[in-house]
């Protein structure tokens, strides 16, 4: 009888999901690779402003007389690419489209310091010293912190710090896939939230930018632009994440049953950090702390030689503008400083190395890169991103949708666009040419549209499984049960999805429209024609 009870509930409880996530599979399988699908658009751009030229679509320009880019008659005016002229453009520009591109060169330069810290073992070692050392009462808020910090480094949290942190959870007599469950909410479903500044945050900014110059050619986003608001975005979803798993997800796991695992759970022991390890994190960390003293010593002074040369401050400084460059330098010299003395780095040549397999691996972004390039420019071009946005702020403005009930639902649609379109990059190079002109012409800052994004496009990371390591995740929960579905790997993450949801974007009202905090150093809130 009990037998019988137990396999009857979790089809119960597995069937709506099973039927959901059939429907999504579905709907995200009829979507191509994201390179076909840019180069798809880049062509549907191109035919498009044909016909909307031939049927003379225009709208009128709401930025005042005299603004970079309004046309003398006042009004936007689609320009044909499917036309001689058109062709010329394209041909002409294809090539300085793509090495122009903003995301690409931010993107790579900080690819290239957080891959030394990466191969050196700096970030595993930090987060097996963070994870590992935290007391018995603070393990589960800790690995889901370390899950949101590991995003610095792409990879690394999905690969090493989810398994860990199941074997963690195992070794302390607790549900393993309750640890795997606080380590994917940290790692995906935190994917925005960060105390560094990592390489999303260049590609994220060079996609809201390029966006941007649809309204105002002259303005820019850097890297930093969210920076504020994700910083206290992490100890939030830290803690909501610790308390989803000890609250919900683990008391509905129950005890752990050692015989629905596939494989020898002996051979699952943590190894502790070695000796020369230890040496070398405090050397890292004696490293970063020079290094972080001696920028201070270019920026806190008011006579910083990296101030704004024209007002003295911080806004619009070299420092800001150059951010990139202190994301290569803070991970790179800690990097190798910690792979000398733990003995994983030896001289220049293990740097290069570092480097060249990281770039090496960043193959299939280059090639997306390319593509969204093109469509961005065509699209900037015909004035059709313009258009879209003018009459779809005149459609909110007369819908009276605006402040928070906007953003609420700009993020649930970005929540639900990312459950079939899983890459951060591609949905945001589709939707941001759309969403930030529009809400600019509305009145907001293309930095506040672009961290409302952001929460939308983590929070359903971990219910789809268009996310590129969702597979991952299923293969080690597998170890711990190994009857494991997709359904029930879900139905667990689901709670953390709903949570995140609720608290992320009360946080981000409450930050917006009730204190008036900037998201990031020197990002306004809203935005006016005038500046």
């Amino acid at each position: 009888m009990a037998g019988s009870q137990q396999s009857y509930t979790p089809t119960e409880k597995r069937g709506w999901f099973t039927r959901f996530l059939d429907t999504v599979e579905w709907l995200g399988n009829l979507l191509p690779h994201p390179v076909t699908l840019f180069a798809l658009f880049a062509l549907a751009v191109i035919l498009g402003s044909g016909v909307a030229a031939f049927f003379e679509l225009s709208a009128i320009d709401p930025r005042p007389e005299g603004a970079a880019g309004r046309a003398p008659d006042g009004v936007i005016h689609v320009v044909s690419l499917l036309s001689v002229d058109g062709l010329q453009r394209i041909v002409s520009n294809l090539v300085t489209n793509f090495t122009n591109f903003p995301p690409l060169g931010v993107v790579l330069v900080a690819l290239l310091g957080v891959s030394v810290a990466e191969h050196s073992g700096l970030i595993s070692a930090a987060m097996r010293g963070m994870v590992m050392n935290a007391s018995p009462r603070m393990v589960t808020v800790t690995i889901v912190f370390a899950g949101i910090v590991s995003n610095t480094a792409s990879e690394l949290g999905y690969v090493v710090l989810i398994p860990m942190a199941a074997a963690i959870f195992y070794s302390l007599g607790r549900h393993p896939l309750a640890g795997l469950a606080a380590a994917f909410a940290g790692v995906s479903g935190g994917y925005s939230a960060n105390l560094l500044i990592g390489t999303i945050d260049p590609l994220l900014a060079g996609f809201t930018e390029a966006a941007a110059h649809l309204i105002d050619p002259e303005y820019t986003v850097g890297p930093e632009a969210n920076y504020f608001f994700m910083v206290v975005s992490t100890f939030v979803i830290a803690i909501l994440g610790a308390i989803v798993t000890e609250k919900i997800v683990e008391p509905k796991l129950g005890k752990y049953d050692r015989s629905e695992a596939s494989i020898d759970l002996e051979s699952q022991g943590l190894e502790p950090l070695r000796p020369e390890e230890k040496r070398g994190l405090i050397g890292a960390g004696l490293a970063l702390a020079s290094l972080l003293g001696l920028l201070a010593l270019t920026v806190v002074p008011e006579s910083g030689v990296l101030r704004n040369p024209e007002t003295g401050g911080v806004l619009g400084s070299p420092f800001l503008r150059g951010i990139v460059v202190y994301i290569f330098i803070t991970f790179a010299i800690p990097g190798f400083v910690y792979g000398k003395i733990a003995g994983t780095m030896k001289n220049d040549k293990d740097v290069i190395n570092a480097m060249s397999k990281s770039i090496g691996s960043m193959g299939l972004y280059i090639v997306l890169v390319f593509f969204a390039a093109q469509f961005v420019a065509f699209f900037g071009w015909t004035n059709l991103g313009t258009i879209f946005a003018v009459k779809g702020a005149t459609f909110l403005q007369e819908m009276g949708l605006t402040g928070p009930l906007l953003f609420i639902l700009f993020i649930a649609m970005c929540g639900f666009v990312n459950l079939m379109l899983g890459s951060a990059s591609a949905q945001w190079a589709i939707t941001a040419p759309i969403f930030v002109p529009m809400l600019m012409i509305i009145g907001y800052s293309p930095e506040v549209v672009q961290a409302a994004y952001r929460i939308g496009d983590s929070v359903t990371n971990l219910i789809t499984p268009m996310m590129s390591y969702f597979g991952l995740i299923l293969a080690v929960a597998a170890r711990y049960k190994k009857d494991m579905g997709i359904g029930t790997l879900i139905a667990t993450m689901l709670p953390y999805t709903m949570v995140f949801f609720i608290g992320w974007v009360t946080l981000f009202c409450l930050w917006v429209f009730v204190l008036g905090l900037p998201v990031g150093p020197g990002s306004p809130t809203y935005y006016s024609f005038e500046g």
